[in-house]
């Protein structure tokens, strides 16, 4: 597994290195749906990472933001779960918060998981089982005991979480939820549905630096599911897992009641 772990680092480094080579020069963009940007450097690097990642395991589906779903996926016990350029606001924008992401997904959860982000260079990695690391580093957990004065990745904090503290956040949520796992923060939620490429390998990078990590309601994350969709995630320094749950309860039912 170390093997190509290390395989799927180096075609997760090439594809940043193209997309690095693209950024910030004139490449077409529009949006998929209204506030839903993509770009031909997105489509581009899903092309790339598709002929090379299944090359290395010709037995795996396929799941990615800038393809088409397939359910034929469901038939396959590993599957790949990619997201070319997680941030494309970032991207597009001329900022730092973008990273290629990319997990392979054995038996519905990630056990390979590669985050490449190259302008803040930065290189997140983990297997299951064998902890995680950010440029060859180890990393954990901040340690965190006392909700108040949790640091969390956002723009600004509604009037109800006035007690914790705003840290600069990237587009990518895969980045956000790495920085929880690097003791940068030390928490991130989100309380909407979202799509399992934003998060899979930033998942396992969590989990394996010892944060506990769920959905927004404190159930268990699953992958390469019909629908390819979770209702949230919280990823957080365990001894306040609690406590951020209580604080989202509320808000996460009242959300997940909604129509989509």
């Amino acid at each position: 597994m170390a093997h190509l772990a290390d395989d799927v680092a180096a075609i997760a480094a090439e594809a940043s290195a193209y997309a690095l080579g693209l950024w910030r020069t004139d490449f077409k963009r529009w949006e998929k749906a209204p506030g839903n940007p993509v770009c031909e450097v997105d489509l581009a690097v899903n092309n790339m990472l598709r002929e090379r990642l299944s090359a290395l395991l010709p037995d795996a589906g396929w799941l990615s933001e800038e393809t088409a779903d397939d359910a034929v996926r469901l038939n396959h016990r590993r599957v790949w779960v990619v997201d070319p350029i997680d941030g494309t606001r970032d991207y597009i924008r001329d900022r730092d918060g973008w990273a290629v992401s990319i997990a392979l997904v054995d038996g519905e959860q990630p056990v390979i998981g590669v985050l490449d982000a190259p302008v803040r260079k930065e290189v997140w990695r983990a297997e299951a089982g064998k902890g995680a690391t950010l440029n060859g580093r180890p990393i954990t957990h901040s340690g965190r005991k006392t909700f108040t004065g949790s640091r969390t990745p956002t723009d600004t904090l509604p009037t109800v979480d006035v007690d914790l503290v705003a840290v600069a956040k990237p587009n990518s949520i895969a980045l956000r939820i790495a920085m929880v796992a690097a003791g940068e923060a030390d928490l991130l939620a989100t309380i909407r549905w979202g799509h399992e490429w934003d998060v899979a390998a930033a998942v396992l990078i969590a989990r394996e630096a010892g944060c506990e990590v769920t959905d927004a309601l404190g159930r268990k994350l699953r992958f390469n599911t019909p629908r390819a969709e979770a209702f949230g995630v919280l990823a957080v320094a365990p001894a306040i897992q609690l406590a951020a749950l209580a604080r989202l309860h509320d808000r996460a039912v009242e959300a997940l009641g909604k129509p989509r």
